[in-house]
């Protein structure tokens, strides 16, 4: 989710379940791709609170507000548990209509609310594996993401900061996920980009897993231990850094409309959510 996507820009690019949760103190990896077998936990959260509770503040951040974030979005992002809730082990992101004219977005009133979650300033981790299991919205306008930020956005500012998009996709693709990288000269529509084609049902009807294996020279993208793209230094411009060197925080949030997926229409019921069964790093 091009940090446009959250802060600035424009995007044009961001199956079997997994029924039994790994341990979370080591994960022995199923993807018969992955490079490594064995991976140590350095943080998680289960989202196993009470139901009705707010997430856990000791590991989240609310980014609250209805500026578009650069991608003329139409929802306006709450805090509190309004839009991101505690519910039957799961945290569940709600996009919804109900009561968001009385926000103020870019656009005037505002037509939908939601909400954004993000670790900055609580857990940031340089390379490993980070993953998280999720359950997608579905209809036109819907764009849920599971993604990565560096820490120095502040300083540096986007793209210099580097994104990791591990999971997008939009309500239009029903079986499509996509993972992205943004860095100085290969942002925007010019992102590293791949799609991956989840089989069977759409991604809104079960929950699917959605990792990045990150090291000094490589990140790869997984969908359900499928490995469908890897990217290297080797990828992107001449002359460009490759920006992954650094801690990165990671974000969840779910955006309705916008310059890629476009608008909420006729067919889109709401309210949509986006529920999150876990995420877990590892090194």
């Amino acid at each position: 989710m091009n940090y446009l996507l959250g802060a600035l820009g424009i995007v044009v690019s961001a199956c079997a379940c997994s029924s039994a949760a790994p341990s979370p103190t080591t994960l022995v990896s199923n993807d018969a791709m992955s490079k490594k077998l064995d991976w140590s936990l350095t943080w998680s959260d289960e989202f196993d609170l009470p139901n009705g509770s707010p997430v856990d503040p000791a590991k989240w951040n609310h980014e609250v507000g209805g500026d578009g974030w650069g991608n003329e979005e139409r929802q306006y992002y709450t805090d509190g548990s309004d839009n991101a809730v505690i519910q039957d082990g799961a945290l569940v992101i709600t996009a919804t209509a109900s009561g968001a004219s009385t926000y103020s977005c870019w656009y005037g009133p505002c037509r939908y609310t939601s909400a954004r979650l993000v670790t900055k300033g609580k857990f940031t981790q340089r390379y490993g594996r980070l993953e998280a299991r999720i359950r997608a919205p579905a209809g036109q306008g819907m764009w849920p993401a599971f993604w990565l930020l560096g820490d120095n956005d502040d300083s540096a500012g986007w793209p210099q900061c580097g994104e990791i998009d591990i999971m997008e996709n939009v309500g239009n693709e029903p079986n499509n996920v996509y993972g992205t990288l943004h860095g100085e000269g290969y942002s925007n529509e010019g992102g590293l980009s791949a799609s991956y084609t989840v089989p069977g049902a759409p991604l809104a009807d079960d929950f699917h897993v959605f990792a990045v294996e990150w090291e000094a020279a490589a990140i790869r993208f997984y969908a359900d231990g499928i490995l469908y793209s890897t990217r290297t230094p080797a990828d992107i411009p001449a002359g460009k850094k490759w920006a992954y060197d650094h801690p990165f925080y990671m974000l969840l949030n779910l955006a309705v409309g916008g310059t890629w997926p476009g608008d909420p229409d006729a067919t889109t019921k709401l309210p949509q959510t986006m529920r999150v069964d876990w995420v877990r790093v590892y090194q």
